[in-house]
């Protein structure tokens, strides 16, 4: 299988749009691109996605087993022509000292030849040693070319040039202009998601161009053909006895709503899979328009940017007294971040308040800086609603502004953190009645499958209800 790893020596060097325009451009050749994002991440897949009209992929080291990674990028790549991963942050960044949660190491378990993308602003002949540097570190990652990104004109790319070549070993794959077009809305998230830009089909279009007519793309695609792909396959066996890897139900038997809008979007395309594996038909709600719940089982309510919608979420009030109605009467309900947000009493943003669900009985008050960013752990309670075998240490991440205060004494909560900052700092996972809401993002995988364990528990309400 073709692929390629586009990654850089730091974060904010464009690497995500370089990722994009390849994506895109590759496309538009006519060829099948799969997406990967190394990390947790939901708005640069959410480009990608779009960009290469496959859902994208998320691979991570903390919530994923080196097994978990393998049998995701190969069942994944299936029907592609092409895999492009972007890393994140720099080649040789992570949290763990000896570098084997980094980009580099992601390389070598998937033998992934790998594009540097260098932003060059400020910067001429040092870029040779800073390549050579990468290079040497680890002999076992194979850089096989270079990006020059936001290059200042003709000048400036020809001495860039002349560096790289004369100290180098490396290709220089393309040089791109610093540019304005390429430039993508960021607010205090990141990027702007794709499903809430407005022009997302024509800016991934102006993208595509300039990527295409600065960037040698078929040298690009030459570089991902000689990928070897004697560790990948090796690995790529699906192990017998994972049941998170194997069909497990012979047909759909509950259905589960699913707020889907420019509002909630955070969502990894292999846990709707695995919702969907355990036996679950989604049902999508919008949150702005829709004034009613369609029939369902069980309520999902992901992460993203209730802020941004303060008004017309708190506008469509028939929605929010329906949701809390159903919640109240014992709708099974998980809600992450966002959607935690939502279903607080009220929501307040830049001196700005509206009303919410009034689920929680608490209020979600937005900050400038993070109140909980990073990687979690957290360890179950006697409280986690979810049928299933032991749970040990739960590895999720979490990254949001906001804080649930004015919270109601005496609730019970799903989980302990041991690292993070989940809802007061020591604890995560609102529950009440059949719901659960947490600031933490869970990803389904063989250490915890939430997405069955979810499932199990709405079926097994919805069997109690019938009787």
């Amino acid at each position: 299988m073709d692929r390629i790893l586009i990654s850089a020596a730091h974060k904010s060097s464009g690497k995500t749009t370089v990722s994009i325009g390849l994506c895109a451009a590759l496309q538009h050749r006519g060829l099948e691109v799969q997406p990967f994002k190394k990390g947790p991440d939901y708005i640069d897949p959410l480009w990608l996605g779009a960009a290469s009209a496959r859902p994208c992929y998320n691979l991570d080291f903390n919530t994923q087993s080196d097994a978990d990674i393998r049998t995701l990028f190969s069942t994944r790549a299936v029907g592609s022509d092409l895999c492009l991963v972007e890393a994140n942050k720099g080649l040789y960044d992570g949290v763990a000292r000896d570098g084997s949660d980094s980009n580099a190491a992601l390389a070598k378990l998937l033998a992934l030849p790998v594009v540097l993308v260098i932003d060059v602003r400020g910067m001429t002949r040092g870029i040779a040693p800073l390549l050579l540097g990468y290079q040497q570190f680890d002999a076992a990652v194979r850089i096989g070319g270079v990006i020059l990104n936001r290059t200042g004109g003709a000048r400036h790319e020809g001495k860039l040039r002349q560096a790289v070549e004369y100290h180098t070993d490396l290709s220089v794959l393309g040089a791109v202009q610093d540019s304005p077009v390429l430039a993508i809305d960021e607010r205090h998230l990141g990027l702007m998601p794709s499903n809430e830009h407005r022009d997302a089909e024509r800016q991934i279009v102006r993208i595509r161009e300039l990527i295409a007519a600065q960037v040698d793309v078929g040298a690009v695609l030459q570089l991902a053909r000689t990928a070897d792909g004697t560790q990948q396959a090796a690995g790529s066996r699906i192990p017998q006895g994972s049941a998170r890897l194997r069909a497990v139900n012979n047909g759909s038997d509950v259905h589960i709503g699913i707020c889907r809008d420019p509002a909630f979007g955070f969502y990894y395309p292999d846990d709707l899979d695995a919702l969907q594996q355990a036996g679950a038909t989604l049902i999508n709600i919008n949150t702005l328009r829709d004034t009613g719940l369609p029939f369902f089982d069980g309520l999902f309510i992901g992460g993203g940017f209730p802020e941004t919608r303060l008004h017309e979420l708190a506008a469509n009030q028939a929605l929010r007294t329906a949701i809390r109605s159903a919640i109240e009467n014992g709708l099974p309900t998980y809600a992450e971040c966002g959607g935690l947000m939502y279903l607080a009493r009220s929501l307040s943003w830049k001196g700005e308040r509206a009303e919410m669900a009034g689920v929680i009985p608490g209020d979600a008050v937005m900050y400038p800086r993070p109140q909980g960013r990073g990687y979690v752990e957290l360890e179950p309670t006697s409280e986690l609603p979810w049928p299933g075998a032991g749970v040990g240490l739960i590895r999720a991440h979490e990254f949001h502004y906001s804080r649930l205060e004015n919270l109601a004494p005496g609730g019970r909560f799903a989980f302990r953190v041991r690292r993070g900052s989940g809802i007061d700092g020591e604890h995560d996972g609102w529950v009440c009645r059949n719901l659960l809401a947490s600031y933490t993002h869970l990803r389904s995988t063989s250490r915890f499958d939430w997405a069955s364990r979810f499932v199990n528990f709405v079926r097994n309400y919805k069997r109690k209800t019938m009787l």
